[in-house]
C-alpha cells in the first residue's frame, strides 16, 4: 500500500470515529417507555475497533514518514515540519500586512478631519511580497510531499 492510500484510510477512519461518537452520544439516553434509536454500547464497541485500526495506521504512517527520504534531501517528516512552519509564518505575515493595511478595522474609514488618522507601523507592500514568497515555498514543499506520498510504500 502506498503512503497516500494510508493517509486516505486515516482520514476515513477519523471521520468514521466522529460519526460513531455522535451516534453513540445521541443514543446514550432515551425516554422511558421508548427504545433508543441505536444500541449505544454496540456503537462504542465499534468505535473502539475503528480506533484500534486508526492507531495502527497512524503508527505505520509516522514510521514511514521518519524513514522516507525525499529526492531533495531530508525525510518526509522534515518536509512536513517545514510545511507546517511555513504555513504559520505565512499566516503571521499575512495577518500583520492586513492589520497594517487597516483590514482589521472592518471597513471603517475616517469621516472627519478631526478624527485621528491611523498610520501603518509596518511596510505593507514588503509584507505582501514576503507572503507571496512564503506561499510559493509552501506550494513547492507540498508538491514534494504529495509526490512522495504516491511513491513511498507504507511500512509495517
Amino acid at each position: 500500500m502506498k503512503l497516500a492510500e494510508a493517509l486516505a484510510l486515516r482520514a476515513d477512519a477519523t471521520r468514521r470515529v466522529e460519526q460513531l461518537r455522535a451516534r453513540a452520544v445521541g443514543s446514550a439516553r432515551y425516554q422511558e417507555g421508548e427504545e433508543p434509536a441505536e444500541d449505544a454500547a454496540q456503537l462504542l464497541a465499534e468505535t473502539g475497533e475503528v480506533l484500534d485500526e486508526l492507531e495502527s495506521l497512524i503508527r505505520r504512517i509516522n514510521r514511514t514518514n521518519t524513514v522516507a527520504e525525499l529526492s531533495t534531501g531530508g525525510t518526509l517528516t522534515d518536509a512536513l515540519a517545514r510545511r507546517d512552519v511555513l504555513r504559520l509564518r505565512h499566516a503571521v505575515i499575512s495577518s500583520a500586512a492586513d492589520a497594517a493595511a487597516g483590514r482589521d478595522q472592518h471597513g471603517v474609514v475616517r469621516q472627519l478631519r478631526s478624527e485621528l488618522k491611523m498610520l501603518s507601523a509596518l511596510p505593507v507592500a514588503e509584507l505582501r511580497s514576503q507572503a507571496d514568497v512564503l506561499a510559493r515555498e509552501i506550494r513547492e514543499v507540498d508538491i514534494r510531499i504529495q509526490q512522495a506520498n504516491w511513491e513511498v510504500d507504507l511500512l509495517d
